[in-house]
C-alpha cells in the first residue's frame, strides 16, 4: 500500500504563454529519498518552488500527509514541516557552527525572534545543538566562525541547520552544486547517514550521487514527467538516454 508523504496531482505552471510544469504527478514515499533530475530547463527549480509556495501554481493540487496546501502560504509549510535547505536555512558568516545551528533550534522554545533576550535562556540548546553538528560531522569546529568554512563544509552547516528545524520532509536543493569530487562524495554519504527516519525529495545534477542514494528518480523533460523508477530501470530508459544527450555503455552521464 502507498504511503506517500508529498503528493502533486496534475500541478502546472504557466509563465505568460510558457508552461514551465505541465501537468506532473509525484508521490514522494515516507522514508525514501526521491531525486528530480532532468536537463537544463527541464522545470526542477519551478516544481521546487511551487512545492515550498514561492510561486503560485497554474492549476493543480499538492498534498501532504493527505492535506491539501496548495493555497497556503510558505511559512505555513514551513510550520507543517516541510523545510528546503540552502535556501530557507540562511547561514550567518560571523557567528559559529553552534550559534547558527542554536537559532535553528530556537523554533523549539518558541523564542525565535526574541533577540533581547539572555543569551543564556539559550544554553538549554547547547547539547541538541552539539549533536547535530556531530552528525553532520563537524562537532569539532562547533566554536568556529562559519566564514572561515570551505565549501563543503558550509553545505554540512545548513544540513544541520536545516534538520535543527525538525523537518518530516527535507527538500535540498542541488545540494552538492559547485563541490569537488571529495566534498561530493562526503555530502552524500551524509545525506544518506542523515535520511534515517526522514523523507528527502532532492535536485540533483551529479548522477554518481543520484544513482548511490535515490531511492526513486522522477525524471522531467521540458516541465513534464519523462519516465519515473529506481536508477537502474531510468538509465537504461531510451527517452531518458536521448534528452540528456550521450550515453556510456546504457549509462547516462552526469548531467550539467
Amino acid at each position: 500500500m502507498s504511503d506517500a508523504i508529498l503528493e502533486t496531482r496534475q500541478l502546472t505552471k504557466e509563465f505568460k504563454g510558457f508552461t514551465a510544469v505541465s501537468n506532473v504527478n509525484l508521490s514522494v514515499q515516507r522514508g525514501s529519498i526521491h531525486a528530480l533530475i532532468g536537463p537544463n530547463g527541464a522545470g526542477k527549480t519551478t516544481c521546487f518552488n511551487l512545492l515550498t509556495k514561492f510561486l503560485e501554481p497554474t492549476t493543480g493540487t499538492i498534498l501532504f500527509n493527505g492535506h491539501d496546501i496548495t493555497r497556503e502560504r510558505p511559512a505555513q509549510i514551513a510550520r507543517r514541516g516541510i523545510i528546503r535547505s540552502f535556501q530557507i536555512s540562511a547561514v550567518f558568516p560571523h557567528l559559529t557552527l553552534l550559534e547558527n545551528v542554536r537559532l535553528g533550534l530556537q523554533r523549539q522554545l518558541g523564542t525565535s525572534f526574541h533577540f533581547w533576550k539572555s543569551e543564556k535562556s539559550l544554553d538549554s540548546l547547547n547539547d541538541r545543538a552539539l549533536e547535530l553538528l556531530a552528525l553532520v560531522g563537524l562537532r569539532e569546529l562547533a566554536d568556529e566562525q562559519t566564514v572561515n568554512l570551505p565549501y563543503g563544509r558550509k553545505r554540512a552547516l545548513e544540513i544541520a541547520t536545516t534538520l535543527a528545524m525538525e523537518p518530516e520532509l527535507m527538500l535540498l536543493d542541488e545540494p552538492t552544486q559547485g563541490m569537488g569530487h571529495e566534498d561530493v562524495q562526503r555530502v552524500a554519504e551524509l545525506i544518506k547517514r542523515v535520511s534515517a527516519g526522514r523523507t528527502i525529495l532532492m535536485v540533483e545534477h551529479n548522477m554518481s550521487v543520484v544513482s548511490t542514494i535515490a531511492d526513486t528518480i522522477t525524471v522531467l523533460q521540458r516541465g513534464a514527467v519523462l519516465a519515473e523508477g529506481p536508477y537502474a530501470q531510468v538509465s537504461t530508459n531510451p527517452q531518458v538516454m536521448e534528452a540528456y544527450m550521450g550515453t556510456t555503455d546504457g549509462q547516462l552521464q552526469g548531467a550539467h
